[in-house]
């Protein structure tokens, strides 16, 4: 708190600062929650992280995470942003992020949900062709979802401890830096 006049003033009214707006805390079927967005590499690296509120759909969040992607290359040049293909469940299938990652150039591997196929063989000729699932590169979808069993090893990111969104993130951050330093 602090006084709104100056030091010389009469008549001091306080007044609360205001408080922290985002604390990726929403409510979901499991009650106060916070989701985990995560990008890694082929071998189960960490590349990006994103946490959002427990109600909030995963696929609004697929663009900022890839815009979080930057590797460093050896040499000079700019860190590599693009990443060659980009393997997800359904629940971040939309034809606006499919259309993102076409006007990128970057190939996908996501499965159309069951309503979305519905909606699509409803509008017959107009739904357009469903998109190309190679269930092979699919299975490499396993690869995050052990990584998030190895995550969730830690008892303070399971538990979520941590107050702020900025000390969680650093928390799954460190995490993962160990994580990813037993790796190699």
């Amino acid at each position: 708190m602090r006084p709104a006049g100056g030091p010389g003033r009469r008549g001091r009214r306080w007044r609360r600062r205001p408080a922290a707006t985002h604390h990726a805390l929403g409510r979901s079927r499991g009650g106060l929650t916070t989701k985990i967005h995560l990008a890694c590499d082929g071998r189960g690296r960490p590349l990006a992280v994103l946490l959002t509120p427990g109600q909030r759909h995963d696929s609004i969040c697929a663009r900022p995470l890839l815009e979080r992607i930057r590797v460093p290359r050896t040499g000079q040049g700019r860190p590599r942003c693009r990443p060659d293909q980009v393997v997800a469940d359904k629940a971040y299938s939309s034809r606006g992020f499919r259309a993102y990652l076409w006007r990128r150039g970057i190939a996908h591997t996501i499965p159309e949900k069951s309503d979305q196929q519905r909606h699509r063989y409803n509008r017959g000729r107009q739904g357009g062709r469903p998109p190309v699932v190679d269930r092979r590169s699919y299975r490499q979808r396993n690869i995050v979802e052990r990584y998030f069993n190895r995550l969730k090893g830690f008892h303070g990111i399971a538990t979520r401890y941590e107050k702020t969104a900025a000390s969680y993130e650093a928390a799954v951050t460190l995490a993962s830096f160990l994580l990813w330093a037993r790796s190699v």
